[in-house]
């Protein structure tokens, strides 16, 4: 019955990839758990669980990230910029060169980036 509310939450689950996603019933919670290919995308998921108004009393979840070598991957949109994309991952828009200096192998200059770029996003501090 939970599974059926949270139906949302496991459709968004498969869009970020997260792996080896189950889930059990038991005691009237909602226990989950699965792998998320990066810190990014577990973060992501959680979002998504608390837009559920009683998902506190109601679901336990445990998300494991399987790459920690980098936060994730955003893929450039129109009209973003390195700044922006800083400003709103890493919460400063200065930070702009973090982004870059990971992502030099198909960046040449901080200041042109094309739409439909997958780019590397370090960790936050």
């Amino acid at each position: 019955m939970l599974k059926e509310t949270y139906q949302s939450l496991f459709d968004y689950a498969e869009e970020l990839h997260i792996q080896d996603l189950s889930s059990r019933e038991e005691g009237g919670k909602l226990y989950i758990k699965g792998m998320a290919p990066y810190q990014y995308e577990k973060n992501l998921f959680w979002d998504k669980l608390k837009t559920f108004a009683d998902w506190k009393g109601q679901v336990a979840a445990d998300i494991r990230v399987i790459n920690t070598d980098i936060f994730g991957y955003y893929t450039v949109q129109p009209g973003d910029t390195l700044s922006k994309i800083a400003k709103w991952h890493l919460g400063n828009a200065m930070k702009y060169m973090d982004i870059f200096n990971i992502n030099t192998d198909i960046l040449q200059d901080p200041n042109v980036i094309k739409v439909g770029q997958k780019l590397k996003l370090p960790h936050p501090e």
